[in-house]
């Protein structure tokens, strides 16, 4: 038996989300422990995106108290917002991909963007990410010429640059066919059993009944624990 107390990732207690002056949820209290497969479900507008932004540092946590990848969501500033992202693996619904520049080059402006000097270290670190995902061989490919599965596959590929200690996918599937859907939900579970830790927010239940896990879910302006039964 191991004495070694899993790390707690993310931690929110009695937080408040707000859009503007909006409560969008109300008395948040979770945490999701290094390794978890955690989906957020709930109907649109029902809090997924603004939760997920708060998360990253889009919207201020300004009620509760809150704690990810070792920062305070209370204390956090302007500044070490780049800082916190370095630890997030952030995959957004509509891929996020720069139109004008191939996949390698879109993958080393992130890594310049974040640091790194050494471009041999950084082709291999592009080769190693695009390897994980099944695009190896598409790097020197540009977005448009790829289909949607292909560039999500890209995109949690960039997620993947830093190393990050939790992946965050909001709606990864969404703009996606079910069979699309399905292959990219394949690429997070794989890297999901090399063991990062994932917060995936979803509206696409057939996923969750093919890949059961833990499952939060925004309604009525709460968070809570869906309890899974066994079908």
């Amino acid at each position: 038996m191991s004495d070694i107390t899993p790390k707690t990732i993310l931690e929110l207690k009695d937080a408040s989300i707000f859009q503007k002056e909006s409560l969008v949820l109300n008395q948040v209290n979770l945490d999701v422990i290094e390794g978890e497969f955690v989906y957020l479900i709930g109907k649109t507008g029902s809090g997924k995106s603004s939760f997920m932004k708060t998360l990253y540092g889009d919207l201020p946590l300004r009620k509760g108290t809150g704690h990810i990848v070792d920062f305070d969501l209370t204390k956090l500033r302007e500044k070490d917002i780049p800082y916190l992202r370095r630890k997030l693996g952030i995959v957004f619904q509509d891929f996020k991909l720069l139109p004008d520049r191939n996949i390698n080059n879109n993958l080393s402006f992130v890594l310049k963007a974040t640091g790194w000097r050494d471009t041999h270290k950084m082709n291999l670190k592009i080769e190693e990410v695009l390897s994980k995902v099944g695009m190896k061989t598409k790097g020197f490919k540009f977005p448009h010429q790829l289909s949607g599965g292909e560039q999500q596959r890209v995109a949690i590929a960039r997620a993947l640059l830093n190393d990050p200690d939790l992946i965050l996918a909001d709606e990864p599937t969404g703009n996606l066919d079910p069979q699309t859907s399905v292959e990219v939900m394949k690429v997070l579970q794989e890297i999901h059993k090399s063991g990062r830790t994932i917060l995936m927010a979803t509206h696409d239940y057939a996923l969750i009944l093919k890949y059961p896990s833990k499952t939060l879910k925004c309604d009525g302006n709460r968070i809570f624990e869906v309890v899974q039964r066994a079908v």
